[in-house]
């Protein structure tokens, strides 16, 4: 899925009141928790970088007679703001920015009709960029394009309307270490990756700490392409990973295979859909292979979006004797939890600040079952 980041203006970009933005966060989740019974005061706090953060950056194309520019709105003014960096950005990012606009700038094929610029890169470098158009693209566009694939060692898709171009592949390879082991990913345009991947790193670390201990097998929901599953099932003999986006499932068949971790079986399907089944409401036939009566699961994982957990999804994990659930919504994510704390024990609490400079906070909870 893709996910929009959230508001931030320019003028919030501030490195020196970091540390005091991100207290303020806290203290509003934490007062948000002050209803449930937890103890707030142990709450992990993991910091990001203050800048060169994000692996993703989108950026409207302003163009002023024979000169286009990046640009983005401020969220404050409205009104448009230009860029040459994004220190928010990771350096790869900022170092391809001029480079590029300056090339686009010196071919009117490339620039007429461009609208939209977008960074995907990674912590080892490899970087994809897509052009976004109001016209169709030929064999000319791709001929002067390119240059630029080979010049700046990126790769290159060209979007327009109804119509997609890839010079040579539409992914990055990615490689996030946890507990100093490395994991390697495909991360394909389009498709929802974690933007923060120094905090990333973090989190995969914090969930997969919290289940050491674990037995059994293990129920993940929203698994996408499999950034949580591959460094859990570690921890767990059998595990079974729901997504419903067909690209994020395709791209952890491939990240599982790629790491040699051969104890995950994916499904194709809703989580609601899978409540449904582990209900027996009704037979699926993306699970007709998969006795579900054969597994012993001990520990359920979410990462649900926004919106949170449907009523029936949440009936369904509170059997479990153990909650793994990561959050990007604190606020739904508290009113999970007054549902969830009527049979379980909030025994940890995370918070992430993947999205410096905002209001927004990721959140991590782990719960076990009352005795």
């Amino acid at each position: 899925m893709t996910v929009h980041p959230p508001a931030m203006t320019m003028t919030s970009i501030q490195p020196e009141q970091y540390q005091a933005q991100l207290d303020t966060k806290v203290a509003k989740f934490k007062n948000a928790l002050s209803n449930l019974p937890c103890d707030v005061s142990t709450m992990d706090i993991f910091t990001s970088p203050d800048s060169h953060y994000r692996m993703r950056a989108e950026f409207k194309v302003w163009h002023d007679g024979d000169i286009a520019r990046y640009a983005m709105h401020d969220q404050a003014t409205k009104k448009p703001i230009f860029l040459d960096t994004f220190p928010v950005a990771c350096e790869r990012i900022n170092i391809l920015m001029p480079k590029i606009m300056q090339r686009i700038n010196e071919n009117e094929l490339l620039r007429k009709k461009l609208f939209q610029i977008e960074f995907l890169s990674t912590t080892t470098g490899d970087t994809l960029v897509s052009f976004i158009y109001h016209k169709p693209l030929d064999e000319a566009w791709i001929s002067a394009i390119a240059s630029l694939k080979d010049t700046f060692n990126i790769q290159i898709v060209g979007r327009s309307r109804k119509q997609k171009l890839v010079l040579d592949r539409d992914y990055v390879n990615e490689t996030l270490t946890v507990n100093r082991r490395p994991f390697h990913y495909r991360q394909y345009e389009g498709s929802f990756t974690q933007p923060n991947a120094a905090v990333c790193e973090k989190m995969l670390s914090w969930a997969v700490n919290q289940t050491l201990e674990s037995s059994g097998d293990l129920l993940e929901l929203y698994c996408g392409n499999g950034n949580f599953t591959l460094p859990l099932s570690q921890n767990f003999h059998q595990v079974i990973a729901t997504e419903i986006s067909k690209a994020s499932v395709n791209a952890a068949h491939y990240n599982l295979e790629h790491n040699a971790v051969n104890n995950v079986t994916l499904v194709r399907m809703s989580s609601e859909d899978f409540a449904d089944a582990m209900d027996k409401v009704r037979p699926f036939r993306r699970l007709k292979d998969i006795d579900l009566e054969s597994y012993t699961f001990s520990t359920v994982f979410v990462d649900p979006p926004r919106a949170g957990l449907d009523d029936h999804t949440l009936e369904i994990i509170q059997r479990f004797n153990q909650i793994l659930y990561i959050s990007c919504n604190p606020d739904t994510l508290v009113h999970n939890l007054e549902t969830l704390c009527k049979t379980h024990e909030i025994k940890q609490l995370a918070a992430f600040d993947q999205f410096p400079y905002t209001e927004h906070l990721e959140a991590g909870v782990l719960l076990q079952r009352k005795a």
